[in-house]
């Protein structure tokens, strides 16, 4: 991979150069292509094995479909970055995933080739079949095409749309990117039935059977097949058709091709040796300290088990799987399903721990409704990667949670303030039959905070209070209690007595401490990192209630602006929503002042 030399590529403005070249060049191009993303990616990190694994594939759909009148919808958008420099943003790349730069999926306010925005699986072929009943409203004639992969093919909204598709019998074009993977291998039945047709051990397709003319198993990286027919399916009418090319993830790049997870997802990076800086002396991770704790409690307690919804590693849970294989269960990609999974094991007399980002919990929030909180289920939430997350943007941002949970009946709702909480609140949640509860907690390293190796329970609906003041209070609840601290510190060097709580619990509310905390200060600032009518709603709603407005006293909420926050790193995005320790300062002092 040492060379850059990119004399093709160079030439790219947009996807009309491609139909310009031959086949030869176009395989020329791919090469340099593939080269052009490890570089470019290695300066940023990002999501390097999947768009290693199309870029044939790219190539070959750029080269005969002519976006953005013809309409090609990326999945996920994992496999977008050979998309992106292919259709005029090569020079972009340089700010992939960072403040005010290119987003890391597909995104409509970026390009005009970007027809339909993306981050979560499993919404291209719906987006492409509405594209298709507007084309055919309007009586137009261009292609539609969705790209799904990269595990995509396992959300349950998939098998919706194709049902759709079927039944419509529109044309539309769904192209498989088979790979195999996820961010950890694919499983379940669909992946055996695709392994039964690489092997020829079936003789009729799952695609077929739901009204798909079903072509394959192909090659994905071989350009001159898929280009061929590409072009037979852009020159008449088709129906509903269903193309499965094979693909390697990280294909063409030997670090990416041996490692476990085909580096899914890489930080910065060695493009010569594949090597990512490892950090030194750095906490665990609060996943690491989840995944631990829960371990250690699931030994001692058959009843427990763990579900996650293609996000084993990402949860935390690879220990768990490897020693305790039986008691945990990878859903795939299916976050409704594994809601009413639990839910079924827990009102089958299991202690389900279900963990699941906080940006991905929302596809399931009609099943906690309906089928955990309307039941009194006692399924165990694990919300990783809560708050903002940076990189990856606002569709990964875990900004909903909060409000979405303390709005339900029977809901216990937690947050951790570092990473000994956390496993002070999974404990508690392991004594929790009664109904369901939650915790949140960030992505990434704790706080270096000692964590007990036998933690105990909480009392639930306690808060605590970490320092003293008289002037005003500031309620934090979950992990930006560490922001806090360091504003209350700011404040003191400005003469301001600040007293400082851990709310731990949005549902129950410790009405008890917030009533102290009224009572003996000025004002009062509610903290979280959550969107607006989150936590500090719930605490406004029982100063209204209790009449506490009518004293005099100062309150404002400090959360989330009402607005999505494109990506940058989290320090960036949090002073970007005013919730740096010098704006939580500066918004006390003006308040106190008012």
């Amino acid at each position: 991979m040492t060379d850059l030399a990119t004399p093709l590529l160079d030439r790219i403005e947009g996807p009309p150069d491609l139909r310009a070249l031959s086949l030869h060049q176009l395989e020329t191009l791919a090469r340099e292509l593939r080269s052009d993303i490890v570089h470019s990616v290695s300066r940023t990190g990002g999501h390097l094995g999947a768009s290693l694994g199309v870029v044939e594939l790219t190539v070959a759909l750029h080269s005969v479909f002519e976006t953005p009148e013809d309409v090609v919808i990326w999945d996920v958008g994992h496999q977008a970055y050979p998309h992106k420099i292919l259709t005029g943003r090569r020079a972009g790349m340089a700010g992939l995933r960072q403040k005010d730069g290119l987003s890391g999926f597909t995104k409509r306010a970026e390009s005009e080739h970007d027809p339909f925005g993306a981050g979560h699986a499993g919404t291209s072929i719906s987006a492409a079949l509405g594209f298709g009943v507007a084309r055919d409203h309007q009586g137009l004639s261009h292609k539609v095409v969705a790209v799904i992969g990269d595990g995509s093919m396992s959300a349950g909204m998939a098998y919706e749309a194709l049902n759709h598709a079927g039944d419509l019998t529109q044309d539309l074009i769904v192209v498989l990117n088979d790979n195999t993977m996820s961010i950890d291998p694919a499983v379940g039945a669909l992946t055996r039935h695709l392994d039964e047709l690489k092997a020829g051990t079936t003789d009729r397709s799952l695609f077929e059977a739901l009204g798909f003319r079903y072509i394959g198993p192909l090659d994905g990286h071989d350009l001159a097949a898929l280009r061929a027919l590409f072009l037979e399916l852009k020159a008449a009418p088709t129906g509903p058709v269903f193309v499965h090319c094979v693909t390697q993830k990280g294909k063409g790049y030997a670090p990416a091709e041996a490692a476990e997870d085909r580096y899914h997802g890489v930080g910065k990076y060695d493009p010569e040796s594949g090597a990512q800086p490892t950090p030194k002396n750095t906490p665990p991770t609060y996943s690491q300290v989840f995944g631990k704790t829960l371990l250690s409690l699931a030994e001692d307690d058959p009843s427990i088990i763990a579900i996650s919804a293609a996000m084993i590693s990402g949860t935390g849970l690879s220990e768990m799987l490897s020693k305790l294989p039986n008691r945990v269960y990878d859903t795939g990609i299916a976050e409704q399903h594994a809601v009413t999974f639990a839910a079924g094991a827990a009102a089958g007399g299991l202690r389900p721990f279900c963990a699941l980002y906080s940006c991905f919990l929302q596809r399931g929030y009609d099943q906690v409704i309906h089928d955990v909180a309307i039941q009194n289920l006692p399924v165990r939430f694990c919300i990783d990667r809560a708050g903002l997350v940076g990189a990856d943007g606002a569709t990964h941002a875990g900004a909903y949670d909060i409000g979405m949970l303390a709005a339900l009946p029977n809901m216990t709702v937690m947050a951790a303030a570092d990473e000994a909480e956390l496993a002070r609140m999974i404990v508690t949640m392991a004594g929790l039959d009664d109904g369901p509860s939650a915790v949140r907690y960030p992505r990434g390293p704790g706080t270096g905070a000692a964590i007990d190796p036998s933690p105990q329970a909480i009392e639930i609906g306690k808060g605590r209070v970490l320092r003293k003041g008289k002037d005003a209070a500031i309620l934090s609840f979950g992990a930006h209690l560490a922001e806090a601290e360091r504003a209350c510190a700011l404040l003191e060097a400005d003469g301001i007595d600040v007293t400082l709580a851990d709310a731990r619990f949005a549902k129950p509310l410790d009405t008890a401490l917030v009533d102290d905390l009224v009572q003996n200060h000025h004002a009062l600032f509610a903290l979280e990192q959550g969107a607006r009518l989150g936590f500090g709603a719930i605490v406004l709603e029982h100063l209204a209630a209790t009449g506490a407005p009518q004293t005099g006293l100062k309150v404002q909420t400090l959360c989330l602006p009402d607005r999505f926050l494109d990506q940058a790193t989290p320090t960036e995005m949090y002073e970007e929503a005013g919730l740096s320790a010098e704006q939580i300062a500066a918004r006390s002092k003006t308040a106190i002042a008012r």
